[in-house]
């Protein structure tokens, strides 16, 4: 197998398609259940409310939208997080991403080494606070797969390859996704409107998913820095919380009014509620047997 950085001339439509294979095998498990309820196999974690960067696809380039606050998770909600799942006997996996730069978290290895208990972490980072030092820190943690998205160029393809020699990081702990390109080819990502809140790009119309059916609220669910709880990583603008961890457990949250609700109305393939309603994202990249699950008890 060639090293990453070889061939500096990547294809971005098929890295998105590898890394929705890649992750295939995790979010479309058979469903774990806990009192005939189906949990989710996926968990995002927003564990910091600021980038570094602010880039042309991302609400974070608005500051009236999404500024840079700083608020950061504590050790007492992840504690509380922690055991809610542990209770339930969780063993999914978590995301860490969501609407920040997880590595400017300066808590990470309490978190992943305490979470990772539990299931499989990931890390999705825009790669600039790394050097030899913390990628080689990060891989002896509990954290199983880092994702590193590129936006100044392919030379990083080289830096980073060096970095994983260096620090002796085998390849597959680590998945490079190229996004550096222009417009035309939507960035190197697969673009939303992020429920409403960006335009940029060729992005299809929301009307064309109005009646479209959703799994996310069958397979995942999004957890902020504070605790609150939201539907996807879509709800930039964070309209509906479905409840915050420090009040409920996950398992009410999960299985509660708002969040029955809303499952209910997307299984059926109705978007008519807001956020939904103003989103554009295909909704059904992963989670069927999810999907499936819960169209049997709803």
């Amino acid at each position: 197998m060639g090293n990453i950085g070889d061939n500096l001339q990547l294809n971005p439509k098929e890295t998105i398609r590898k890394n929705i294979i890649r992750k295939k095998p995790i979010l479309d498990r058979e469903p774990q259940y806990f009192k005939g309820i189906p949990l989710p196999s996926w968990i995002e974690l927003s564990l910091i409310d600021s980038c570094n960067r602010a880039c042309t696809f991302c609400p974070r380039v608005d500051e009236n939208i999404a500024p840079n606050t700083n608020h950061k998770m504590e050790r007492v909600l992840v504690d509380k997080l922690y055991k809610d799942l542990n209770d339930i006997g969780f063993n999914g996996a978590f995301s860490i991403c969501g609407y920040g730069e997880p590595l400017l978290y300066k808590d990470l290895e309490y978190l992943t080494n305490k979470l990772g208990q539990l299931g499989q972490i990931e890390i999705v980072t825009n790669g600039d606070p790394l050097n030899e030092k913390k990628i080689e820190k990060i891989y002896q943690s509990k954290v199983s797969q880092l994702v590193i998205s590129l936006y100044d160029g392919p030379e990083q393809i080289i830096l980073f390859n060096d970095m994983m020699k260096k620090a002796n990081i085998p390849e597959n702990f680590i998945t490079l996704r190229d996004r550096w390109y222009d417009p035309t080819l939507d960035y190197g990502v697969k673009l939303t409107n992020r429920t409403g809140t960006v335009s940029v790009g060729n992005q299809p119309e929301t009307t064309n998913y109005k009646k479209r059916i959703c799994f996310y609220t069958s397979y995942q669910i999004m957890i902020d820095w504070d605790g609150n709880t939201y539907l996807c990583p879509q709800d930039w603008q964070r309209r509906v919380s479905l409840g915050n961890i420090m009040q409920k457990t996950f398992f009410e949250i999960w299985n509660g009014q708002m969040m029955k609700k809303y499952r209910k109305k997307l299984i059926n393939g109705n978007r008519d509620l807001s956020p939904c309603k103003n989103c554009n994202a295909d909704g059904q990249v992963y989670g069927e047997n999810h999907y499936n699950a819960f169209k049997k008890i709803l």
